[in-house]
């Protein structure tokens, strides 16, 4: 692949968007090497995923308006599927994904981050949907899923205004979880993603599916979900070896507890 690159470190894959003369702007074959790249993951083997751009001026400064300036009404459409489809797979991938945002995330960039289960920015991070300057709405699904994290009115809002906003406001809205300096990002996303991958691989794959269906019925059938992927993790091996490692780890400490005496 000539802009998207692989790698593993442990349990962790980091897919890194590698595009740096164009700010790593998304463009069709951008699209299609990360989507094989998410394909290519062995899921057995892996447990985390770290998603970034390459340097520290962009994580992914938006989709290529080079390749967008000429297209016709029926083209733009199949565009937006294109990263629309990609980005749910990336949202309802099996399992967890974590953004490492360094620099801008504006446009797609922003929309790319968002169907991530967890971003941490850098300090110097930008985000923002400023399509509606461009003469477009935000196509890769950030009407939806920007609206759905921090409410739809601030999403109306950033939306409407084409307005960027700085790494401190992303984290008070809600929009990120966690800012760190640039230095720090890769070290702090490997942390966590290593964090995840040290527990039962089921459960936090069940966790994802139950939060992420569940997000989308009533409360009624979305209790419904959980109790299903709670059972599926039962007669697991992970089921199994975890309980009965808490339960041996609990006997022992018992078996440390001194009686008090009276004297």
């Amino acid at each position: 692949m000539e802009f998207v690159t692989y790698e593993v470190k442990d349990r962790v894959g980091i897919i890194t968007i590698s595009r740096e003369k164009a700010l790593n702007a998304l463009n069709s074959q951008v699209l299609e090497e990360l989507n094989e790249a998410f394909d290519g993951v062995d899921q057995n083997e892996i447990r985390c995923i770290i998603l970034t751009g390459a340097g520290e001026k962009s994580f992914v400064a938006g989709a290529d308006i080079g390749e967008m300036s000429s297209l016709s009404k029926a083209e733009g459409e199949a565009f937006g599927k294109k990263g629309n489809d990609l980005f749910r797979k990336i949202e309802t991938f099996p399992l967890p994904v974590i953004a490492a945002v360094n620099g801008f995330a504006l446009g797609g960039g922003c929309e790319i981050s968002m169907s991530c289960d967890i971003r941490i920015c850098s300090d110097n991070a930008v985000f923002g949907q400023p399509e509606v300057g461009l003469g477009i709405t935000p196509g890769f699904g950030g009407t939806q899923r920007l609206a759905r994290l921090v409410s739809p009115g601030m999403a109306k809002q950033l939306i409407y205004t084409a307005r960027n906003i700085k790494a401190d406001e992303a984290y008070r809205i809600g929009l990120v979880n966690k800012v760190v300096s640039a230095e720090e990002l890769m070290d702090e996303a490997l942390k966590m993603a290593s964090g995840i991958a040290a527990n039962a691989p089921i459960a936090v794959r069940n966790c994802k599916k139950a939060i992420n269906d569940g997000l989308q019925v009533d409360m009624d059938k979305a209790i419904v979900i959980e109790e299903k992927l709670f059972g599926d993790c039962f007669e697991t091996e992970d089921q199994k070896a975890a309980m009965a490692n808490f339960l041996e780890k609990d006997k022992e400490k018992k078996l440390k507890v001194v009686p008090f005496k009276n004297c």
